[in-house]
């Protein structure tokens, strides 16, 4: 059984692997700073203010939320 959902997560990821970071809802820092043209450090720094926006914790990982991060972006003269 273990090698039944080990091989379904090879699958998961393999399928997220092949799509196009903007067509992504969920990003990492790495991805999300590719797809910005942001930094990594300044990304970091506003996924941990109270609040933010576009941020959804799991666990230890932080992912950004694209449509949201977006939206954050789309009135803001400066970061």
């Amino acid at each position: 059984m273990n090698d039944e959902i080990m091989a379904y997560k090879a699958r998961l990821e393999a399928r997220s692997a092949d799509k196009p970071i903007w067509e992504k809802k969920c990003l990492s820092i790495e991805e999300a700073a590719a797809y910005s043209g942001i930094g990594i450090i300044k990304l970091r720094q506003l996924s941990q203010q109270k609040k933010c926006p576009f941020v959804k914790p799991l666990g230890n990982q932080i992912f950004i939320v694209r449509e949201k991060l977006d939206i954050y972006f789309k009135d803001k003269k400066c970061i």
